[in-house]
């Protein structure tokens, strides 16, 4: 079954290029079938590339899924156009009285800054309070995971000595949980940041448990005990060439990166990295939506119950 998305966004011509079975809305209100309710908290600056990334992986799955993307109203991207933001997005306000079954928090090139001094903190705690009651379950992304564990359960990040960039093997820790059914022990994820959860403080908190994790990058995935909250510290959305780009832009701005670990062929820039995570990403998404999210959520959304 397809994801709905409007005809006109940018991500639609893509996926029919890719021929990623997408049905507009026009034609989705001509079926008559429950769609999955999905918003996705985009605080990424790269709107377009990571509205496209994330709708790619939902739209694997039988199930039709409608997309609803939300945009901060505390903080206007300097990255998308105004047209865009104001063509394809809501703001909190906009749908903070409707039920969804399921949310997504991005990442956000905020994670050197104290939570408080990012200057949509607020907005993003009212609305993971709000996500308590009015999502049924919500996946939480690199710093969107570190904010919502530290929001959630008090557990902070801490700085790394350099930025971790690259794809690091995981290994699977929790091996009957719904969200790796039919994972490899060991799987790529690539990791693009500057701090990390506290694996300790995760691992002696009594209602989530760590799912997969890695020696040199850490803790991957956290899931509260429920099986409605998942913290994912890596990308497992990003394009073959996404670390690529972060790597050469950052050496643009004269930051003098390190070379992604385990990524270019030979650790040669030149050459073409091998993308070795996208399965499993496919495979984590779709178990998300089916087992987690399908099978779980209530058919009336009404019915709901808080967390």
């Amino acid at each position: 079954m397809p994801i709905n998305i409007p005809h006109d966004l940018p991500a639609y011509k893509t996926l029919i290029d890719e021929k990623i079975f997408v049905l507009s809305v026009e034609d989705a209100l001509k079926q008559d079938i429950r769609a999955l309710k999905i918003a996705i908290v985009n605080l990424m600056p790269t709107k377009i590339e990571t509205e496209t990334q994330l709708l790619r992986l939902l739209s694997n799955t039988p199930l039709q899924v409608d997309v609803t993307l939300i945009k901060t109203a505390t903080y206007n991207s300097k990255h998308a156009s105004a047209e865009h933001m104001t063509t394809f997005y809501k703001t909190f306000d906009d749908i903070k009285n409707e039920r969804f079954d399921a949310l997504m928090i991005t990442g956000a090139p905020v994670e050197k800054m104290d939570f408080d001094d990012v200057a949509y903190w607020e907005e993003i705690c009212s609305l993971m309070e709000w996500s308590k009651t009015n999502a049924f379950s919500t996946i939480h992304i690199c710093w969107g995971a570190q904010a919502g564990l530290f929001y959630h359960y008090g557990i902070n990040k801490r700085d790394l000595p350099q930025k971790l960039s690259g794809v690091y093997p995981q290994r699977v820790i929790v091996k009957n949980h719904p969200l790796l059914k039919g994972f490899d022990e060991i799987f790529n994820v690539p990791q693009s940041r500057y701090t990390e959860i506290v694996p300790e403080e995760v691992e002696a908190h009594p209602a989530l448990q760590i799912l997969a994790s890695s020696e040199v990058a850490g803790a991957h995935i956290v899931a509260d005990k429920t099986g409605r909250q998942f913290f994912i510290t890596g990308h497992a959305e990003y394009d073959c060439d996404t670390l690529k780009n972060e790597y050469f832009r950052d050496l643009d701005k004269g930051i003098n990166p390190e070379i992604p670990h385990n990524y270019f062929p030979d650790d040669n820039p030149e050459k073409t990295p091998l993308y070795t995570w996208r399965g499993h990403a496919s495979l984590m998404y779709s178990n998300w939506l089916n087992f987690c999210v399908y099978q779980k959520t209530p058919f009336h959304l009404e019915k709901l119950v808080p967390l």
